[in-house]
């Protein structure tokens, strides 16, 4: 998905987007993402999430990396149609990593029916250097951040995945999760 002549930098500098269209209502893709269950389906590493203490704030397992607790709250908008994963390794109080997803009526702006959907992370300094290194499970674990150039690469199959999941299931009829 990248080419090796290039450096990561150079394509994406602070910011990894990722676009697409998706045969299917935009309040379906709306309702499927905001169901943070769901990201066992479609991601490639997060699993398991279940409700912490705190109202909202979740905790799963992020399986790029053995023993990583991530924690994660969703903050979505049902009328602007934005859904912000906040999420962070190790901890839960500073949820630094930002996934941005913005869905749009493709009716709007591709004269069709559907969903654009689009997709931004950005650059946090926290890629950098792992800012809790004491609540890292090992010390030589492997961090987020050292992945950052795989980013793009990563979130394009999760898209393709979502895409294929959800475009099956409205053209099936099959609008519920299996459990």
């Amino acid at each position: 998905m990248t080419r090796a002549v290039y450096s990561h930098e150079q394509i994406y500098g602070q910011f990894c987007t990722l676009q697409d269209y998706i045969d299917a209502p935009i309040d379906e893709v709306y309702d499927y993402l905001a169901d943070i269950q769901n990201l066992n389906e479609w991601t490639y590493s997060t699993r398991g999430f279940d409700e912490t203490d705190e109202d909202g704030l979740f905790v799963g397992v992020d399986t790029l990396v053995d023993d990583t607790k991530i924690y994660m709250r969703v903050q979505a908008d049902p009328q602007a149609r934005t859904l912000d994963y906040h999420c962070a390794w190790d901890q839960g109080k500073d949820l630094w990593m930002v996934y941005l997803i913005r869905l749009i009526d493709a009716n709007v702006v591709l004269n069709r029916p559907g969903t654009v959907l689009v997709w931004t992370n950005c650059h946090h300094p926290n890629y950098d250097k792992n800012p809790y290194p004491e609540l890292s499970p090992s010390p030589n674990r492997t961090w987020v951040g050292d992945m950052w150039g795989l980013f793009y690469a990563g979130h394009a199959v999760e898209l393709a995945n979502l895409k294929a999941i959800l475009e099956r299931r409205h053209g099936s009829g099959a609008r519920q999760v299996a459990q």
